[in-house]
């Protein structure tokens, strides 16, 4: 949509598969089949981005398209680099401490003791007064 010069945001994360036994990460879309579009609600120009190329519609109630909040798009956008590719885990490193953002231990703060080549990321939950040992992905991690 640079050519209609709409502002985009396409937030990105890093997925690792297993392909002929060697692990490969990859970006995908992580809201899949999103992408937010920045528009001047006094042009409404929307019926152009409606008609883009690969769009299949705009998110709306009723006529018109629904807004997405300014604050969770502000939110996503520093996480990530110009292009919408999550900023590198490598930032990460043994000791730093880290929020757990999937699965059933969400919210849980964690210490990482160490970071694998296949990018599994081992840490260290306090649960119940005991250091327990779990392996998670990079993605499913956030640091403090």
């Amino acid at each position: 949509m640079v050519q209609q010069r709409f502002r985009t945001f396409l937030s990105l994360h890093e997925e690792t598969t297993r392909v002929r036994g060697k692990f490969s990460v990859q970006n995908r879309p992580l809201i899949p089949g999103y992408l937010f579009v920045a528009r001047d609600l006094l042009k409404g120009r929307w019926r152009a981005v409606n008609s883009t190329y690969g769009i299949t519609r705009i998110v709306s109630l009723g006529k018109e398209p629904t807004l997405v909040p300014f604050d969770l798009v502000c939110q996503l956008m520093p996480r990530c680099d110009q292009e919408g590719k999550p900023l590198s885990s490598k930032l990460l490193k043994p000791g730093d401490e880290v929020t757990m953002t999937k699965g059933p231990l969400a919210n849980v703060i964690a210490t990482i003791e160490a970071i694998a080549p296949d990018r599994r990321v081992w840490v260290l939950i306090d649960i119940m007064g005991r250091q327990t040992r779990d392996a998670v992905q990079a993605d499913q991690l956030r640091a403090v």
